[in-house]
């Protein structure tokens, strides 16, 4: 097996880790996941061999870039590979319903098992699942925190920026 290379940086959001490999960007990880990366025991951290994502990302979240220019190679089964492919479509200050999602990629009904596999995304932000929400509007999971989710929906424009004191 082929090491993964990766860096873990501060960032407006916290914490964040990346690897790739000669294949492409594996994996983004918060501080906190719900869902951890296995073989992490052949991980490597060599941040030059990461510099490029971490770059990118870093660029995203200080407002800077809107989009991604990544060779990506995640890992899953075909089904959460369609979805993942179609996260990429939601645009910039954009959401979309689960529901919505489940449509895109021709299954109506499968809505929970989009859920389920958005929720495995193993890059988040560049392939954007913070993006999609509820039905209703609402707010729902997020491997990386609802905090984050909605910190990342502000930078985009698709909510409201967060009360102050004041108004």
């Amino acid at each position: 097996m082929t090491p993964l290379f990766y860096d873990r940086f501060d960032t407006p959001i916290g914490l964040l880790t990346v690897a790739a490999d000669a294949a492409g960007l594996r994996h983004i990880l918060f501080a906190e996941n719900r869902h951890d990366a296995k073989g992490r025991e052949r991980w490597r951290h060599d941040p030059d061999a990461v510099a490029e994502p971490r770059r990118q990302l870093l660029e995203y979240l200080h407002g800077q870039r809107r989009g991604f220019d990544l060779a990506l190679a995640p890992v899953g089964t075909a089904f959460q590979l369609q979805v993942w492919h179609a996260l990429a479509d939601i645009p910039f200050g954009g959401t979309w319903s689960y529901r919505q999602l489940a449509q895109r990629i021709g299954r109506p009904s499968a809505t929970r098992a989009v859920g389920a596999a958005n929720g495995r995304n193993p890059l988040p932000i560049v392939l954007p699942c913070h993006r999609v929400i509820g039905n209703d509007g609402s707010l729902t999971g997020f491997g990386g925190g609802l905090p984050t989710k909605a910190a990342l929906l502000r930078l985009e424009g698709a909510l409201p920026a967060a009360p102050t004191l004041f108004g």
